[in-house]
């Protein structure tokens, strides 16, 4: 039996370090498309900068500029939708942590309700060898 809680602990263990994996992947896919975010948005204002238009409505707005206009705005829904999944991983982690917690604590009373050595009684010594 004791096989087979190290096992589910050794399970547990790796689900939850799989988690915390997979929730600062999302982390660093948001860090970095914010970080292409701004470029995009950089860019767009010096589009629109030059050529002096910046109402996108307007007849005489840059192609550049709407075009560079519409990959930040699909980046922002990316980021948007990556979010909820985070949010979403971050509760699947949660229970794992939860999960691997009660194991811990319920392999922990498992190990401090077993004899601590079988053999002699606290207090006898070992037999000498006689020579």
């Amino acid at each position: 039996m004791r096989s087979s809680r190290e096992t589910l602990l050794r399970l547990h263990r790796f689900r939850t370090e799989e988690k915390r994996r997979q929730v600062a992947d999302i982390e660093a896919m948001i860090a970095d498309l914010m970080r292409k975010y701004d470029d995009l948005d950089a860019q767009m204002k010096i589009e629109e900068q030059r050529t002096g238009v910046n109402d996108p409505a307007h007849f005489n707005y840059s192609m550049a500029a709407k075009s560079t206009r519409g990959r930040r705005d699909n980046i922002l829904k990316t980021v948007g939708d990556l979010k909820d999944q985070q949010a979403a991983a971050q509760t699947l982690l949660q229970e794992e942590e939860t999960e691997l917690r009660k194991l811990e604590l319920l392999a922990e009373k498992e190990l401090d309700h077993r004899p601590a050595t079988r053999g002699a009684p606290t207090g006898f010594a070992p037999r000498q060898a006689v020579s």
